[in-house]
């Protein structure tokens, strides 16, 4: 999902002087000199606004449920309209939400459930349809893969994607659509991408992606594909007659969704990057095993990885961290704590407990453990109970009932 402003932000001159160079774009995450992600940086690069608290409470409202962790602690933490989406919502109008994967291994690590944990939430508490964009095409162009590979790992990530709860008996209130790219070039979804692919120059996709010449056609040629599923009309069979219905995009900030074709532009609710295991310094990577928690690891490996590698806020001795107490702004095990421990209570005593370096470095990583270790338990359970014909279920084209009238 490309969007039509830089994704480099930072730079020298003017207040700027000496700032570190963010890249940021959705194949890299960096900051010159391995700093820290400037998020305000980019809110102000990216036409984003902060998604201030005032926001969390409408969406409760609305909805009459709690907020999901996520959202009320922060995590996404950016939008693009959401109070549009909120207004024609709160009008008895429906909306629809659009997020994506792009396949490039089988086992999903903990950074790529976020947005699709937050995706279920919120399509189960507006109960709207869903569109997953899985990008097979990308990956082939991106990495050294083959089309046949590209599309086994798809439907192998389809079952990670399902296995956070999507259901697909309910069709007539939320209905899912889990969609390959090279299987949806129907006629709508191309004439799309025409549309979009003439309203981007050659000088602003290297400007957004930092293409090269050395780079071959097909990724220059790829960032529409991602696009359009944010415009109704790419799916007749899905919303015919509701071209102008709006779209809500959760993702990362290192996406956006640019839009000159006359349709109205997506909405966006952002989150900041999930941290690798070896401090925040952008995403997690898959090429690099010890920087993440996989879907796939055991309990010892979870034990073994947090253990070794996550990054600790504590002091160098026990005594230094009894006096001083724990970095919580650096401290690996809290953030992760902050993502996936539901107990607002039992989180804010972590903090508090460690922060005040009454409780030790080992303890909280502890807690870590057992709360990644239920959590990755449960999901294999979940996604051994996925079957083929379940993921062909949620593949196939289908018309759905008439949820607009």
């Amino acid at each position: 999902m490309a969007s039509e402003d830089g994704q480099k932000a930072g730079g020298a001159g003017g207040e700027n002087e000496g700032a570190e160079e963010m890249v940021v774009n959705p194949w890299e995450v960096a900051v010159k000199g391995g700093g820290k992600i400037d998020y305000d940086k980019l809110i102000e690069k990216f036409g984003c606004q902060r998604l201030d608290s005032s926001l969390v409470r409408r969406v409760e409202r609305l909805t009459s449920r709690p907020a999901h962790v996520f959202l009320r602690r922060g995590v996404f933490f950016a939008h693009r309209d959401l109070e549009e989406i909120l207004d024609l919502y709160e009008r008895g109008e429906k909306f629809y939400l659009y997020t994506g994967r792009g396949p490039s291994s089988e086992a999903l690590h903990l950074g790529h459930l976020v947005p699709f944990m937050f995706t279920k939430y919120l399509q189960d508490a507006f109960k709207v349809p869903l569109v997953i964009q899985l990008t097979d095409d990308e990956k082939c162009m991106w990495k050294n893969l083959s089309v046949e590979e590209c599309k086994r790992l798809a439907r192998e990530n389809a079952k990670d994607i399902i296995a956070c709860g999507f259901d697909i008996t309910k069709l007539s209130s939320s209905p899912t659509l889990i969609m390959l790219v090279g299987k949806l070039f129907g006629c709508a979804f191309y004439e799309n991408m025409v549309r979009v692919s003439k309203c981007v120059t050659f000088n602003k996709v290297v400007g957004i992606f930092g293409f090269t010449p050395e780079d071959h056609i097909g990724k220059i040629s790829f960032p529409p594909v991602q696009a359009v599923p944010s415009f109704p009309s790419s799916f007749p069979h899905l919303f015919s007659g509701n071209d102008n219905l709006r779209c809500l995009i959760p993702c990362a900030i290192d996406q956006g969704c640019c839009s000159r074709i006359g349709y109205q532009k997506p909405a966006l609710i952002e989150s900041s990057f999930f941290p690798a295991l070896q401090g925040e310094t952008g995403k997690m990577s898959a090429s690099d095993p010890n920087s993440a928690i996989y879907v796939t690891d055991s309990a010892k490996d979870i034990k073994n990885k947090v253990n070794r590698y996550a990054f600790s806020g504590g002091r160098d001795s026990i005594e230094l961290h009894r006096k001083y107490g724990a970095n919580l702004e650096v401290d690996i095990p809290i953030k992760y704590l902050g993502f996936f421990l539901e107990d607002d209570d039992e989180l804010e005593h972590i903090k508090t407990e460690y922060g005040a370096g009454r409780m030790l470095t080992g303890e909280v990583k502890k807690r870590l453990i057992e709360v990644l270790s239920e959590m990755v338990e449960r999901h294999c359970k979940a996604r051994a109970a996925v079957t083929d014909e379940m993921v062909d279920a949620f593949m196939a084209v289908r018309p759905l009932p008439n949820m607009f009238s």
